[in-house]
């Protein structure tokens, strides 16, 4: 991984979807070991993946990993949290303004 240059990776996975009344959710798993760093790009190869209410669905696919390179990911780490508690919304007053 060099300063300002990218690496791409090619990984087997498994994909599941889950369209369940306690689970709503999308997970891959690789199956080669490869860790996703700070700043990488996963994309999953193949046709999209729909599970009808109630179902689980899991499938094999190929992955490809494009990994950030070392200034990206400097960045990432650097800007990652302030990110997130963007996503956040507090408020401690009663009153409601809309």
């Amino acid at each position: 991984m060099g300063l300002l240059t990218r690496e791409i990776e090619h990984a087997p996975c498994t994909v599941e979807v889950s369209h369940r009344f306690e689970s709503l959710h999308a997970h891959v798993r690789f199956n080669n070991g490869a860790v996703v760093h700070p700043g990488d790009e996963v994309k999953v190869k193949g046709p999209e993946i729909m599970a009808a209410f109630g179902e689980v669905v899991t499938e094999d696919r190929d992955a490809i990993i494009v990994r950030a390179s070392g200034l990206e990911r400097f960045w990432t780490r650097l800007t990652g949290d302030v990110e997130v508690m963007e996503l956040c919304e507090f408020s401690f007053s009663e009153e409601v303004d809309l």
